[in-house]
């Protein structure tokens, strides 16, 4: 325990949370208690809450992790290309590629963000997770108005609406694929990866000037 009490604080707190993903991952965060994070982590029980006043503080920090995540997948997917179709059709695949690589931090990027901070109830986590959503829907609204600019958007599509429109919908088709992909390849007789392409590409019509490509 001396070697620990070495470590910095994150070091800690980054272990503690690693152990109770994957227990939030097997039994879910309700079925989840911190006796057995404590346990999985390998800390006592009483050491857990030095760097964790309870479990709500550990998802506050796992969801502020797989916001960063997610914005570090949407800012490569912007910056490779120039043209309007091949940037959206990167940011479609880097959600997919984020889903896949990192299912339940894509959930949880998914949660209720609070926004309220007029008060003293809310984690410090909670507020640098709302900052990391605006930073990423700055990149998309930024990525719109270029749309917009090329010609290649409508200019009466209002912008913070479409964005959000464009998260339910995309992180819809994602659980979508996800969750039934037997009932897409026998029922509808396409692969998980048709159907995507061609429910993004319905996305993309909504909004564009004239169909892509």
């Amino acid at each position: 325990m001396g070697r620990r009490k070495k470590e910095p604080s994150s070091v800690h707190r980054h272990n503690i949370a690693s152990a109770a993903q994957e227990l939030f991952m097997q039994k879910g965060i309700d079925g989840t208690s911190m006796n057995e994070i404590a346990q999985k982590s390998g800390y006592s029980k009483a050491t857990l809450y030095v760097y964790f006043k309870n479990k709500e503080e550990i998802v506050g920090l796992l969801v502020l992790e797989s916001m960063e995540m997610l914005y570090d997948h949407i800012s490569d997917a912007l910056e490779a290309n120039a043209y309007t179709k091949e940037r959206y059709d990167n940011i479609c695949q880097a959600l997919v590629t984020y889903q896949q690589e990192y299912p339940f931090y894509f959930r949880l990027a998914l949660s209720e963000i609070n926004i309220d901070f007029t008060h003293a109830d809310f984690l410090p986590e909670e507020q640098e997770t709302f900052r990391v959503g605006e930073k990423i829907n700055d990149k998309i609204r930024c990525f719109i108005q270029d749309g917009i600019i090329m010609g290649d958007f409508r200019p009466d599509i209002p912008i913070l609406t479409t964005i959000f429109s464009f998260w339910g919908m995309m992180s819809g088709l994602i659980l979508t694929a996800e969750n039934k992909q037997a009932y897409i390849a026998q029922e509808i007789k396409i692969s998980r990866k048709d159907f995507l392409s061609y429910g993004f590409d319905a996305l993309y019509r909504a909004i564009a000037v004239r169909p892509a490509d």
